[in-house]
């Protein structure tokens, strides 16, 4: 049976992803103010534009600041990144059959672009139109939003990270930001408690380890973001 195909707009999808978007421009403020201690100006923007990862950056400046060396740093990197092994477990049947248009689109794959895109598809699923379509525009059109936003915020770091004490910013409000994040994506009451359940975890773990509070909403993240039955 031949489905609709049409979706939502992209002004649409621009307009639920702003919100976000701003928000991870604060992310990005915030690392372009961090790294460029560490990394330098031209390696600061080359991180931003080629990983395109919050958590992950984060943490590979604090290691670097540290002294870590490269087997600490790959690590880190591989264990933040597990999450995505679950997303996109999650997102692959709304992906459709093309393998190269689901590789491309993975590099927009953030716990954001995934709430709008598994939302998206979900309502589109509910009013017979073809759920796979919907997600990947969504996806595309949300994830490059959001890559437009986390350069804009690197480079505005980068300019006011002469600015004291906008560096240590980061690690305190990161955690609150990452919860916040993900409330927007909610749109039925299980997400609402999922969030609720994130936040209050990520708050224990984060009090109960402080060593690893910087990771604490990524784990939480990976455990809330786990396939869950249809009702």
């Amino acid at each position: 049976m031949n489905r609709n195909r049409s979706g939502p707009s992209v002004g649409s999808i621009l307009a639920t992803s702003l919100p976000a978007a701003a928000a991870i421009a604060v992310f990005g403020t915030l690392y372009g103010a961090g790294a460029r201690p560490v990394l330098g100006a031209e390696l600061t923007i080359a991180s931003s534009l080629l990983i395109f990862s919050g958590s992950l950056q984060f943490a590979l400046v604090a290691l670097l600041s540290a002294g870590a060396a490269a087997p600490a740093l790959l690590l880190t990197a591989g264990t933040l990144n597990l999450r995505h092994l679950v997303l996109g477990a999650v997102l692959r049947p709304r992906m459709g059959e093309s393998r190269l248009r689901r590789a491309a689109l993975a590099f927009f794959l953030l716990d954001e672009t995934f709430g709008f895109a598994v939302a998206a598809g979900d309502a589109a699923e509910r009013e017979g139109r073809a759920a796979d379509a919907v997600a990947q525009r969504t996806l595309l059109v949300s994830g490059v939003v959001c890559y437009l936003a986390w350069q804009t915020g690197t480079v505005i770091g980068l300019v006011g990270a002469g600015f004291p004490g906008v560096a240590g910013m980061a690690g305190a409000i990161f955690p609150v930001l990452f919860i916040g994040l993900a409330s927007l994506a909610c749109r039925s009451r299980s997400d609402a408690v999922r969030a609720l359940a994130a936040a209050a975890l990520t708050a224990g773990l984060a009090f109960a380890l402080p060593g690893l509070r910087a990771l604490a909403p990524v784990v939480v993240g990976v455990l809330v973001a786990l396939p869950r039955g249809k009702p």
